[in-house]
Parts: structure tokens; sequence; C-alpha cells
């Protein structure tokens, strides 16, 4: 119960730590065209991402790939930037509810995602014999906290809907282009040639 407890706490606070909120912003991008109306859409989209986390979690954990750590921490903000890009340029459809192209990029990029932590990883589980567990362990302590991140964008999309009849449309423009900013400075910061 402790290793379960270990793990889960680790993928927990691996989405949920402040320090490195680039997790918590490719979150906002993704979930900013989503609402409560389209739950079963984001659910989706909590777990694509976590499943392209885990599959290079668990890849590299067992070694089958060798990642180059600078250029992955790069990576990361271009796959925020792309995903607020996007989500700018197709903003009005996405207000519409008609927008699932997010889900790709939950998948997709969470593969890149994943392999930014997947050194770390691979070093806590190498001791042990068993690898299968506590990469599952981690995944669901993900996937907790994706949930309260993404319900956590999600209510206030409705609140700002509701109180200041901010449109959908204004909501995804302004929050994207936010993240945008913020992870063109990450990618300035982590440029690694």
């Amino acid at each position: 119960m402790d290793a379960f407890i270990l793990y889960f706490k680790m993928g927990f606070y691996h989405v949920l730590d402040f320090s490195a909120y680039d997790h918590i912003l490719f979150l906002i991008v993704l979930a900013v065209v989503f609402n409560f109306k389209q739950l079963r859409k984001v659910g989706w989209l909590v777990t694509l991402f976590t499943i392209g986390h885990s599959i290079t979690l668990g890849l590299s954990a067992f070694e089958f790939i060798s990642v180059n750590t600078k250029l992955i921490e790069f990576l990361i903000p271009v796959t925020i930037l792309i995903t607020g890009c996007i989500n700018v340029f197709r903003a009005k459809k996405a207000a519409s509810g008609k927008e699932s192209i997010n889900l790709v990029f939950a998948l997709f990029f969470g593969l890149i995602h994943g392999l930014g932590f997947s050194t770390y990883f691979k070093m806590m589980v190498s001791k042990g014999e068993d690898k299968i567990m506590p990469l599952l362990e981690f995944a669901l302590g993900i996937e907790v906290s994706q949930i309260i991140i993404v319900f956590g964008i999600l209510v206030l999309g409705t609140l700002l809907d509701f109180f200041t009849r901010v449109s959908k449309r204004d909501w995804i423009l302004v929050a994207s282009s936010i993240v945008i900013g913020i992870s063109l400075q990450i990618m300035l910061e982590r440029i690694y040639w």
C-alpha cells in the first residue's frame, strides 16, 4: 500500500506542481474548448493524455527508448504553443462544440509530455523488479490531478459565461492567447541549441 501511495502521489503532484506548470498550461489549452455538456469528450481528453504520457514513460522504464532531455523540455512548450494557436484560429468552430482536434493533441502531445518525466521515472522504478504497477499507480495519480484541473477550467468557463456573459469564443481566445504568451517565454528559456 505504501508503494501505491508513493507512485500515486508522484503522478498526482507531477501534474499539480505549480513550479513545473507546463502540464497545467497544456491542460488549459486542451480543455478551454469544452464545457460541461461535453463531459464524454472531456473524459476522453483526460484519459487520452494519460495514455500518451504513460506509453512513453513505460517505453522509457523498460529501456525501449532513450531521449534527449533538453530537446523534450523544449518540445513541451512547443506542444502548448501549437495547441493554443489552433484554438485561436479555430475558436469560432470550437465554441460551437464541434471541435475535437484537441482530443488528438491530448494523445500525441501526451507522448512528448511523458518523455519529459521519463528519465526521473526510470530512475525511480529501476531499483525494483516490477515496473508495471508503479507505472499504473503513477498514471492513476496523473489522471486524478488532470480531472481536478480540467474540472476547474470548466467551472471557470461556466462562471464567466453565467456572470459576465463572456462568449465561449472570447473565453477560448483570451485563455489560449495568455497560454501562448507564457509558452513562448518557456520556449525561449529552454532553447537547447
